[in-house]
């Protein structure tokens, strides 16, 4: 039960990454991705790391600027990067490997071999995906350009590892951890200031901001990243990384549905059984996966369980 929890807390987050695009393209100022990515994750870091008060230690430094740069500022670079470059939701198709490329890391890093149900929805969800974005695209001609989709490749694979490394750096246990409210936040910090220099060179000058302006960055910042970042690192910490990962399938998903809800936009023919398809392969990873960490628990060696216990009470 307390893991269905964190399943529908941790999910909260992708669905409501969803909401960013129908923002970003009805309320906020044209042609500025990196201005944007960096007002939310700024303010939002900062505040977090006001709020917890923790400086980091000198030994753990290097880990944070690691995950704030696979995390928040490679991903990020490279999202923006893929969306101008490719047409329509091509990118979203590409980003749809990151369980797979989620279940090879913890079979090449960690010698855990997926479970196969794992990896069948994976690829599922990716040709679900394809189905999905891809099948209204075709009748209007899709153009395929090769930087477009290396980014939005690099992003993929940047946030799988950053995920993969977030939850085994945190069961680590030589290092001491970092509270997750100092953990979230100086990763946006940090992370939104490797992309400051991006948004100096690359966008326009900010203009004059009206207050629809204002409040839509103020939502991107607080709920879109503040609240949804805590949630996802949260997440990372207490599900396997692999379910984590499926679950940012729902992103996509979120900002079709919101299309359709809000914007007229339909979801018909192929595009329907594609959805369908990634709904159902991301139900079947969470499940497959959280199996998978139940059997672990029951299956505690005796023997392992009383010397620990012994151990416990000697320290007694």
């Amino acid at each position: 039960m307390k893991i269905l929890l964190w399943v529908m807390l941790t999910a909260l987050a992708p669905v409501i990454w969803g909401s960013t695009y129908i923002v970003t393209s009805e309320l906020l100022p044209e042609n500025l991705p990196f201005t944007a990515a960096v007002i939310r994750c700024v303010p939002a870091g900062v505040l977090l790391i006001v709020l917890s008060g923790f400086v980091p230690r000198a030994g753990q430094w290097r880990k944070l600027i690691t995950l704030s740069a696979l995390n928040i500022g490679v991903f990020q670079a490279c999202l923006f990067m893929a969306a101008y470059r490719l047409p329509g939701g091509l990118a979203a198709v590409i980003g749809a490997i990151q369980p797979v490329i989620m279940l090879g890391l913890t079979w090449a890093i960690m010698k855990t071999q997926p479970a196969k149900v794992s990896v069948l929805a994976a690829l599922a969800a990716v040709i679900g995906m394809a189905m999905l974005i891809i099948a209204p695209m075709a009748q209007q001609g899709v153009s395929w350009d090769a930087l477009g989709i290396s980014a939005a490749a690099i992003g993929a694979l940047s946030m799988a590892l950053g995920m993969f490394f977030s939850r085994h750096w945190h069961d680590d246990e030589s290092t001491p951890d970092i509270p997750l409210l100092a953990f979230t936040g100086w990763q946006l910090t940090l992370g939104g200031l490797m992309l400051w220099p991006l948004a100096w060179l690359v966008d326009p000058v900010l203009p004059e901001l009206s207050s629809t302006h204002i409040l839509a960055y103020a939502y991107l910042a607080l709920v879109g990243t503040l609240l949804t970042y805590l949630l996802w690192f949260k997440g990372i910490r207490q599900l396997p990384p692999v379910a984590v990962s499926s679950l940012g399938l729902l992103s996509p998903l979120s900002a079709i549905i919101l299309g359709w809800l809000i914007l007229d936009q339909s979801i018909e023919g192929w595009a329907l059984v594609g959805l369908v398809i990634v709904i159902i392969s991301i139900l079947l990873v969470q499940w497959s996966q959280n199996t998978a960490v139940s059997s672990k628990k029951s299956n505690i060696d005796p023997v392992d369980e009383e010397s620990a216990s012994c151990k416990t009470q000697f320290a007694k």
